[in-house]
């Protein structure tokens, strides 16, 4: 379990500090092994290639990449991770105390939340390398067991059920990463043959494929068919490595190569992603051909689930019972923030490429937020004051004003973030790589706040309200850092940003004001715990704000 937090750590850092970058990143490969190559770096930085394939993924919907593209960056992401496994096998044990230092510095004592980020990150890194010295330890024992080498050997005569074991340990741990560290480990101390641990590396290759796939279900044909394409393409090539080496005398050869141990097991991993590349690499239109035609929209089976969803959670029969009122009531507006994050989500996919379809999409969209707060307003007025006590009144009262905002924040996205997005298509003009990188960081943040919001929407959690209201505070000085960058950037005679200045000021304006409609949600909740202030004005000894003297 330390291990995977430590993964998980790793990869949610470097998603905060640096997620619009890797997003520009991607957005920008044009030629297959450029595509290939930014892969294999984000998901040595990511350390997960699942990761990787969720971004491409969200690029291929957004048509913001072909599908050849997409595959050359998810198989390089699969090679990325594999190295991510030879470096962090290299005896490194020395450096996890000053990592530790360093991490826990900067994410507790730092006031910048890049700098927190890159403590989690730092901390993360050095976590992994304790739970995989604790994990040596914690098996060492068994290793002299009499129950060990009957399993063992029953695995090294059975190869596909230690490869059926690899891949299910990938799924369940949904880490490659993690289980291919953990399966190194145990042959580095003898717990496991090296047989063995070939096949289970193998198994563990074809669960990593799984992963995605897991993680995209639902998603659009396009998305289903990059993750299963990568799916089939590393269980095909999984099983004929797992055939020539049942075919080969594996222990002896290696032993003769000295490759014998956990570093002959690493060699392989790598080895395996790199040959799964220069395969792939070459084919990847004909994949993307061949997809088409086994996975299309007609052979899609209807999403019944879907069909049959109410398309309110407001219920009048409960309006004689305040308690399950609001409770309809809250259900209401998670279904409603819902629906305007999944406007929000692809507002700044417009800038990058011209799609009227997705900006249709969008006000189709507010169209139904729009018919939510009439809906929530119709149903709180409706429910009988008498019944009401002070609280409850008080509650349906916030719950209401939070609607009317987040039908704020639905019209921001769907009359500024298009009208924009248009003006800069019609002008044929582009932000600057700078400009869109600050856009993209302030987006990425936005969307984590949409979350936060919806946990003190359910929980009512005050230390979650008042995280929310310190990310806001982060929303807005990065609006301000992001103006005063563009502004150096016209002073400096930058062509692109003169160009595009009202479109990015107008932006950063944009964001802001959906940012503060959608951490709204904080402030009764704050308000009642008394952690709340009613002015920023400085205040005298008795509590009056401080008034300016008139100079003589």
């Amino acid at each position: 379990m330390l291990l995977l937090f430590s993964v998980r750590l790793v990869r949610t850092g470097i998603e905060r500090a640096h997620g619009a970058a890797f997003r520009q990143l991607l957005h920008d490969q044009v030629n297959l092994l450029g595509a290939a190559t930014a892969g294999l770096s984000l998901a040595i930085v990511m350390q997960s290639s699942a990761a990787v394939a969720i971004l491409s993924a969200g690029f291929l919907v957004s048509n913001s990449l072909p599908f050849p593209t997409a595959l050359a960056i998810v198989i390089g992401g699969d090679l990325g991770s594999a190295l991510v496994v030879q470096i962090l096998s290299f005896p490194i044990g020395w450096i996890v105390s000053p990592l530790l230092a360093l991490g826990g510095w900067l994410a507790v004592k730092s006031n910048s939340q890049k700098s927190r980020q890159y403590g989690r990150i730092i901390m993360g890194i050095a976590l992994i390398l304790v739970s995989l010295d604790f994990l040596r330890s914690a098996v060492e024992p068994v290793r002299d067991s009499s129950f060990l080498p009957a399993v063992t050997s029953y695995l090294q005569e059975d190869l596909i059920t230690a490869f059926l074991i690899g891949a299910a340990l990938a799924f369940i741990l949904h880490s490659g990463v993690a289980a291919v560290l953990m399966i190194v480990a145990l042959v580095q101390i003898d717990a496991l043959p090296f047989e063995a641990g070939v096949a289970i590396l193998l198994g563990a290759n074809l669960g990593s494929g799984l992963i995605p796939v897991w993680l995209t279900r639902g998603m659009d044909t396009p998305v289903q068919r990059l993750v299963i394409s990568n799916l089939g393409l590393r269980g095909a090539l999984a099983i004929i490595f797992l055939l020539i080496v049942s075919a080969l005398p594996l222990s002896e050869m290696a032993a003769k190569w000295s490759l014998i141990g956990a570093q002959g097991l690493i060699l392989l991993h790598v080895s395996f992603n790199v040959v799964l590349l220069v395969v792939t690499l070459p084919f990847c239109g004909t994949i993307d051909k061949i997809s088409s035609r086994l996975i299309s929209n007609d052979n899609q089976i209807p999403n019944t689930a879907a069909a049959f969803k109410p398309a309110s959670n407001l219920d009048p029969n409960t309006l004689g019972s305040p308690k399950l009122a609001l409770t309809c009531l809250k259900q209401e507006l998670l279904r409603m923030s819902s629906l305007v994050e999944t406007m929000f989500r692809p507002a700044l996919d417009m800038y990058l490429t011209d799609n009227d379809q997705l900006g249709q999409s969008i006000r189709d969209l507010d169209a139904e937020v729009d018919r939510c707060l009439a809906g929530i307003r119709s149903f709180a007025t409706s429910i009988p004051k008498t019944s009401f006590k002070n609280l409850d009144g008080l509650s349906a009262r916030d719950m209401l004003e939070y609607a009317i905002r987040l039908e704020a924040a639905g019209d921001v996205v769907a009359k500024r973030f298009t009208v924009l997005a248009n003006q800069l298509h019609v002008a044929h003009s582009n932000l600057s790589k700078e400009g869109q990188c600050e856009l993209l960081q302030m987006h990425e943040n936005i969307l984590t706040n949409f979350k936060l919001s919806a946990d003190v929407l359910i929980s009512a959690d005050p230390e979650s309200a008042r995280l929310l209201c310190l990310e806001k505070a982060e929303i807005k000085r990065a609006e301000r850092d992001s103006r005063k960058k563009h502004l150096q950037r016209l002073q400096n005679g930058r062509v692109e940003s003169l160009e595009t200045s009202n479109t990015h000021l107008e932006t950063l304006r944009a964001l802001r004001e959906v940012n503060s409609h959608i951490c709204a949600i904080a402030y009764p909740l704050l308000y009642k715990t008394g952690q709340l202030l009613e002015t920023r004005l400085v205040h005298d000894a008795i509590g009056h704000p401080l008034q300016h003297k008139k100079p003589l």
